[in-house]
């Protein structure tokens, strides 16, 4: 029997330029320049040049461009007239680096190529390595992946799908990379370890089934739960302190020092502040003349072939995706420079100054909100773009906290109560460390009003571990 049934689904398509705009947001400067680089080779139709990009010219016909959502409806043009320094004319700024390597996710991306995948999966795989972070870890929940996969890159999956490709990214190098916990790192590199003699059986046992007794350091019921020797257990936790708790950190630590160009320029003139966009972010792209000809005299003969139909269906495909991508590309400038002047303009009194007491609690939704953008895209802008100031070169989304009141009422930024948190831990007796109580107790001292919960997650993203595994003989 069959049955009818009227659905009514809400979706979102994006265009192809949307997704291609998504992506350019992402990359740092030497990527874009690579991604240039590839583009122009891949499509003669595009080409280096400084002629501005005509979209109402007579002989492009557009007529095969996307019907889908057009890009400049998903970016405001509100704040076009930011500043007269759009970019930076001076020639210093071009070159704005110290060794040239591979990025860590290079790393990771480069030995992705030798993974047996399908076409399905590369996108995946593709996206995964570009949500590990510097320790080596991936700290978002899967659910999570699988939504942004489908409302950023218009790529539909499972659950399932994205943990199979995660099980082959955790195979590369270094031991432990693609973890989604401490727990699951350690278990990675044990179970790569070539010789699995005893010692190492014990140790999968300790990190599998008694991990919470293995962190807490409570090894006389350790030995006891798992029928351990006490020289079984030194020789089981000797070998679990030989592994690398943050797998991507010895591989980021190389790397350090490599190709740091900063996106942005910040200057201070006549106590007025002045961005400018790094001019290596602005590589001067067209359409090439040779192509847009040949596609017109295709379309003026009036005994066209099959054949020429062919080539100037070819022909209107390389320039659609040229154009796109030059327009990509200038939308990329936009949004960049917008988010950043909404930056520098909230944390105005601080970039005058340099002194992290100036620092104003700053969340994304306060730039997007201030610049009519998505939350999604200021935080593709921050994550991975520089911007080089009198006090140092520095990653944007380090201006970024939340707010607190102190106990005079003024709303300071969370930066500054960590730092003077971690000054604390610092200055403690490190034969009898504070406790997060005791921690909270000394902040509220120093005027900040901050619950022992609080103190922790403070700690915790400081990297500072609780008291006990601070003490010192």
């Amino acid at each position: 029997m069959l049955n009818q049934k009227l659905q009514l689904k809400l979706s979102q398509k994006l265009s192809p330029q949307q997704i291609q705009l998504m992506k350019l947001i992402q990359l740092t400067t030497a990527e874009l320049e690579q991604k240039v680089k590839n583009e122009i080779e891949e499509n003669p139709a595009l080409e280096h040049g400084n002629e501005s990009l005509d979209t109402d010219s007579s002989d492009f016909d557009s007529e095969t461009q996307s019907e889908d959502i057009n890009v400049d409806d998903y970016l405001s043009d509100e704040n076009d007239d930011l500043s007269q320094n759009f970019y930076s004319t001076n020639e210093e700024n071009n070159s704005f680096q110290t060794k040239s390597s591979p990025s860590f996710h290079q790393y990771l991306d480069n030995q992705s190529r030798n993974l047996i995948l399908n076409d399905r999966e590369k996108p995946l795989c593709e996206f995964l390595i570009g949500s590990i972070d510097e320790s080596g870890y991936l700290r978002r929940e899967i659910e999570d992946i699988v939504d942004d996969l489908a409302f950023t890159q218009n790529i539909i999956t499972t659950r399932d799908d994205v943990i199979s490709v995660l099980k082959k990214i955790q195979d590369l190098d270094p031991p432990g990379v693609g973890a989604r916990s401490l727990q699951e790192c350690l278990l990675i590199q044990l179970s790569k370890k070539t010789n699995q003699k005893e010692s190492i059986l014990n140790s999968i046992k300790i990190i599998e089934s008694e991990f919470e007794l293995f962190s807490k350091k409570k090894f006389s019921k350790l030995s006891e739960k798992l029928n351990l020797s006490d020289d079984d257990l030194k020789a089981s936790i000797d070998e679990i302190s030989k592994l690398n708790p943050k797998p991507g950190g010895s591989i980021s630590s190389e790397f350090s020092n490599n190709t740091i160009i900063p996106d942005f320029i910040l200057k201070i003139e006549d106590g007025e502040l002045i961005v400018e966009l790094n001019k290596r972010n602005s590589p001067e792209l067209r359409l090439s003349n040779s192509y847009k000809n040949i596609l017109e005299g295709y379309k003026n003969d009036p005994n066209k072939s099959k054949s020429q139909n062919q080539a100037m269906q070819f022909l209107k495909q390389k320039l659609d995706s040229a154009k796109w991508f030059i327009e990509a590309v200038e939308q990329r400038y936009q949004t960049l420079f917008q988010t950043v002047d909404a930056i520098v303009t909230f944390q105005n009194d601080y970039f005058l100054s340099g002194e992290e007491s100036d620092l104003k609690p700053m969340i994304l939704k306060d730039i997007a909100e201030k610049i009519n953008m998505d939350i999604s895209t200021i935080s593709r802008v921050a994550n991975s773009k520089y911007i080089d100031t009198p006090y140092g070169i520095k990653l944007l989304k380090s201006y970024f906290s939340e707010g607190m009141k102190n106990k005079d009422g003024d709303e300071i930024s969370t930066i500054e109560i960590k730092k003077t948190l971690k000054q604390i831990i610092d200055d403690e007796d490190k034969a009898k460390p504070l406790s997060d109580i005791e921690l909270s107790k000394g902040l509220s001292e120093k005027g900040y009003k901050v619950a022992r919960r609080t103190v922790s997650k403070y700690r915790e993203q400081l990297d500072l571990p609780v008291a006990r595994l601070r003490k010192e003989l």
